[in-house]
């Protein structure tokens, strides 16, 4: 009975040991398992975070406090530091950042008094013979030339346009102007000069103002206005349109129009409009530069010029195949 009665208490003085340990090790955030199976806990009985102290009136303040009204308060830009100070004394020198070449001295040194040019600054020159062709036609052939070739800057030239067709060895008719042609813009000059014709009848002087230009959809538009003397008037148009079937294969619509406000039948014309050609050529550029071309091209007279023609034993229209070089350098 003695042993039983120590051994109770032996076990008990173990268990109470064992739990004041387990309590003395939980966590202050442990969770509260008084709940669990609907046992519940009074906030008083449940272990609570300890507070933070209350700032005191002699502390100060962390933060500034915001103002009454809600408001930012104001900056004080003088207080700034702001940059500042005088540029380098190189600072718009051209030769500073040279690495040391000058254009008067050294490895890149030009003559004296020569100064550098822009590109506009610059004369450049051309020649475009646009078309170099014999003409096969019902009733006669021909030998045809329109060309074209200016020298000047981007912004001035001098410009020489010649035309003419010879047929049964003589020169039937033959168009040249000498002009000064001004840029009007990125893709339009303004031309103003002198014409001459020559040929079958007395040669005729005009004076010769037009433009010529890249017009939208990348059409190449010539239209000029003549003053020639006794009160004679005329105008020409001329437009072509080039459409690439390849890089070097190019088809190319052309129209002329011809009219003029005076009767002239020394020279075979007639007041109004006086003729219209329309053709069309396919050439193949074997360079840039040189392109031969076949196609046809059909002409035809109106009013009074085609009267003055059909009594000369001509026909008022024909039809013709071509064929031709283009080239230009």
């Amino acid at each position: 009975m003695t042993n039983k009665t120590t051994l109770l208490a032996a076990t008990a003085t173990v268990l109470v040991l064992s739990g004041s340990v387990f309590a003395q090790g939980a966590p202050a955030g442990a969770a509260d398992h008084g709940t669990h199976h609907g046992a519940a806990t009074t906030p008083s009985e449940r272990a609570s975070p300890p507070s933070e102290a209350a700032p005191t009136a002699s502390d100060p303040p962390s933060v500034a406090p915001a103002p009454a009204t809600g408001e930012q308060p104001a900056i004080n830009h003088g207080e700034m530091q702001m940059q500042g100070g005088s540029p380098p004394p190189d600072a718009r020198d051209p030769h500073a950042y040279s690495d040391g070449f000058v254009r008067g001295s050294g490895k890149y040194s030009l003559e004296p008094g020569l100064r550098l040019r822009l590109g506009d600054e610059h004369r450049y020159s051309a020649l475009l013979v646009n078309r170099l062709e014999r003409s096969y036609g019902e009733d006669d052939n021909a030998t045809a030339v329109d060309a074209q070739a200016w020298f000047g800057t981007s912004y001035d030239r001098l410009v020489v346009k010649a035309e003419g067709e010879r047929s049964r060895g003589e020169l039937e008719h033959a168009r040249t102007e000498l002009l000064w042609g001004h840029a009007l813009a990125a893709y339009w000059d303004a031309q103003l000069g002198i014409r001459y014709d020559s040929g079958e009848g007395p040669n005729r002087e005009w004076l010769a103002v037009g433009i010529q230009g890249l017009a939208p959809y990348w059409f190449e538009l010539d239209a000029a206005a003549y003053l020639g003397a006794g009160g004679r008037t005329a105008l020409r148009f001329e437009a072509e349109y080039e459409l690439l079937i390849t890089q070097r294969l190019i088809l190319q619509p052309r129209i002329e129009l011809n009219a003029y406000g005076k009767s002239d039948p020394d020279r075979g014309i007639g007041s109004g409009l006086s003729d219209v050609a329309a053709g069309l050529r396919l050439r193949y550029e074997i360079t840039r530069q040189f392109a031969p071309y076949i196609g046809v091209e059909w002409v035809s007279r109106y009013g009074e010029t085609k009267d003055l023609l059909r009594e000369a034993g001509g026909r008022g229209s024909d039809t013709r195949l071509v064929a031709g070089v283009r080239f230009w350098f």
